[in-house]
Protein backbone atom coordinates (compact mmCIF):
# COMPACT_ATOMS: atom_id res chain seq x y z
CA UNK A 1 0.00 0.00 0.00
CA UNK A 2 1.38 3.21 -0.73
CA UNK A 3 0.07 7.09 0.03
CA UNK A 4 1.27 9.72 -2.68
CA UNK A 5 1.14 13.57 -2.06
CA UNK A 6 2.44 16.42 -3.78
CA UNK A 7 6.24 15.70 -3.13
CA UNK A 8 6.06 12.36 -1.14
CA UNK A 9 5.29 8.42 -1.36
CA UNK A 10 4.48 6.92 1.93
CA UNK A 11 5.23 3.23 1.78
CA UNK A 12 5.81 0.12 3.91
CA UNK A 13 9.00 -0.64 4.91
CA UNK A 14 11.53 -3.24 3.43
CA UNK A 15 14.37 -5.01 4.80
CA UNK A 16 16.39 -2.71 2.42
CA UNK A 17 15.80 0.14 4.35
CA UNK A 18 17.95 -0.42 6.86
CA UNK A 19 20.74 1.90 5.90
CA UNK A 20 18.82 4.62 5.17
CA UNK A 21 16.29 4.40 8.69
CA UNK A 22 19.81 3.52 10.37
CA UNK A 23 21.19 7.29 9.42
CA UNK A 24 17.65 8.82 10.95
CA UNK A 25 17.24 6.46 13.98
CA UNK A 26 20.98 7.36 14.84
CA UNK A 27 20.76 10.74 14.24
CA UNK A 28 21.19 12.64 17.95
CA UNK A 29 18.68 15.71 16.68
CA UNK A 30 16.32 13.29 14.95
CA UNK A 31 16.32 11.63 18.40
CA UNK A 32 16.43 14.20 21.05
CA UNK A 33 12.71 13.77 21.68
CA UNK A 34 11.90 10.50 20.71
CA UNK A 35 10.83 7.32 22.92
CA UNK A 36 14.10 5.83 22.88
CA UNK A 37 18.18 6.68 22.90
CA UNK A 38 19.91 7.31 19.33
CA UNK A 39 20.09 3.83 17.82
CA UNK A 40 23.80 2.78 18.74
CA UNK A 41 24.06 -0.01 15.25
CA UNK A 42 22.61 -1.65 12.72
CA UNK A 43 21.64 -4.37 14.82
CA UNK A 44 19.41 -2.32 17.00
CA UNK A 45 18.17 -0.48 13.78
CA UNK A 46 17.50 -4.00 11.66
CA UNK A 47 15.36 -5.10 15.26
CA UNK A 48 13.27 -1.96 14.73
CA UNK A 49 12.75 -2.21 11.34
CA UNK A 50 11.63 -6.06 11.32
CA UNK A 51 9.48 -5.07 13.75
CA UNK A 52 7.72 -2.31 12.16
CA UNK A 53 7.41 -4.68 9.12
CA UNK A 54 6.03 -7.79 11.72
CA UNK A 55 3.13 -5.60 12.95
CA UNK A 56 0.69 -4.91 10.16
CA UNK A 57 -2.89 -3.43 10.20
CA UNK A 58 -5.38 -2.97 11.99
CA UNK A 59 -2.74 -2.88 14.66
CA UNK A 60 -0.06 -0.93 13.13
CA UNK A 61 -0.47 1.20 10.13
CA UNK A 62 2.95 3.16 9.85
CA UNK A 63 5.08 3.90 6.82
CA UNK A 64 8.23 5.02 5.39
CA UNK A 65 8.34 8.66 4.01
CA UNK A 66 9.98 8.95 0.51
CA UNK A 67 10.89 12.32 -0.98
CA UNK A 68 12.81 11.71 -4.70
CA UNK A 69 13.28 8.14 -4.01
CA UNK A 70 15.24 8.84 -0.67
CA UNK A 71 13.96 7.43 2.98
CA UNK A 72 13.61 10.51 5.35
CA UNK A 73 11.24 9.59 8.03
CA UNK A 74 8.55 7.80 8.83
CA UNK A 75 4.88 8.44 9.88
CA UNK A 76 1.59 6.62 10.15
CA UNK A 77 -0.30 5.06 13.10
CA UNK A 78 2.57 3.25 14.68
CA UNK A 79 -0.48 1.94 16.52
CA UNK A 80 -4.23 2.47 16.08
CA UNK A 81 -5.49 5.10 16.51
CA UNK A 82 -1.71 6.57 17.71
CA UNK A 83 0.20 8.36 15.59
CA UNK A 84 3.68 8.94 15.50
CA UNK A 85 6.60 10.14 13.02
CA UNK A 86 10.08 11.16 12.78
CA UNK A 87 12.33 12.93 9.57
CA UNK A 88 15.88 13.41 9.39
CA UNK A 89 16.88 16.82 10.10
CA UNK A 90 18.15 17.70 7.05
CA UNK A 91 13.95 17.80 5.91
CA UNK A 92 13.29 19.52 8.18
CA UNK A 93 11.75 23.13 8.13
CA UNK A 94 9.99 22.30 4.60
CA UNK A 95 6.77 21.12 5.44
CA UNK A 96 7.47 17.16 4.55
CA UNK A 97 6.38 16.53 7.83
CA UNK A 98 2.88 17.71 7.48
CA UNK A 99 2.17 16.67 4.40
CA UNK A 100 3.19 13.15 5.53
CA UNK A 101 1.22 13.24 8.49
CA UNK A 102 -1.52 14.73 6.67
CA UNK A 103 -1.80 11.83 4.49
CA UNK A 104 -1.55 9.19 7.61
CA UNK A 105 -4.03 11.29 9.48
CA UNK A 106 -6.20 11.25 6.27
CA UNK A 107 -5.54 7.00 5.47
CA UNK A 108 -6.44 6.42 9.40
CA UNK A 109 -9.61 7.94 9.20
CA UNK A 110 -10.37 6.17 6.18
CA UNK A 111 -9.85 2.65 6.43
CA UNK A 112 -10.50 2.68 10.39
CA UNK A 113 -13.39 3.33 12.38
CA UNK A 114 -12.43 5.23 14.86
CA UNK A 115 -13.88 8.51 15.93
CA UNK A 116 -10.60 10.08 17.35
CA UNK A 117 -6.84 10.01 16.72
CA UNK A 118 -4.06 10.68 19.18
CA UNK A 119 -0.60 11.50 19.50
CA UNK A 120 2.00 12.00 21.98
CA UNK A 121 4.39 14.12 22.27
CA UNK A 122 7.47 15.66 24.57
CA UNK A 123 6.07 19.33 25.06
CA UNK A 124 9.86 20.50 24.44
CA UNK A 125 9.52 19.24 20.72
CA UNK A 126 7.72 22.54 19.60
CA UNK A 127 8.15 22.39 16.21
CA UNK A 128 6.13 18.58 16.54
CA UNK A 129 3.53 20.49 18.92
CA UNK A 130 2.96 23.38 16.64
CA UNK A 131 2.45 20.75 13.66
CA UNK A 132 0.03 18.79 15.60
CA UNK A 133 -2.14 21.83 16.14
CA UNK A 134 -1.86 23.07 13.10
CA UNK A 135 -3.27 20.11 11.72
CA UNK A 136 -6.29 20.29 14.10
CA UNK A 137 -4.70 18.49 17.22
CA UNK A 138 -5.90 19.44 20.66
CA UNK A 139 -4.47 19.02 24.32
CA UNK A 140 -5.89 16.24 25.95
CA UNK A 141 -3.96 16.39 29.22
CA UNK A 142 -0.02 15.78 30.17
CA UNK A 143 1.91 13.85 32.57
CA UNK A 144 5.24 14.14 34.37
CA UNK A 145 8.51 12.26 34.03
CA UNK A 146 6.92 9.69 31.72
CA UNK A 147 10.67 9.19 30.09
CA UNK A 148 13.71 8.53 31.03
CA UNK A 149 16.49 8.34 28.41
CA UNK A 150 19.78 8.51 28.95
CA UNK A 151 19.53 9.98 32.18
CA UNK A 152 17.12 12.81 30.93
CA UNK A 153 13.90 12.65 31.97
CA UNK A 154 11.08 14.15 29.94
CA UNK A 155 7.57 14.62 30.17
CA UNK A 156 4.57 13.89 27.68
CA UNK A 157 1.52 15.99 26.16
CA UNK A 158 -1.05 14.55 24.67
CA UNK A 159 -3.13 15.21 21.73
CA UNK A 160 -6.15 14.10 20.09
CA UNK A 161 -8.01 14.42 16.69
CA UNK A 162 -11.71 14.02 16.06
CA UNK A 163 -12.56 12.98 13.11
CA UNK A 164 -14.30 15.43 10.75
CA UNK A 165 -17.82 15.35 10.24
Amino acid sequence: MELVTTRLKLRRAVPNDLEAMHEILSNRAAMRFWSTAPHRDLEQTRAWLAAMIAEEPPLSDDFLIEHQGRVIGKAGAWRVPEIGFILHPDYWGQGFAGEAVGAAIAHVFARYDVDTITAEADPRNDPSVRLLKRLGFVETGYAAATYEIEGEVSDSVYLALARPT
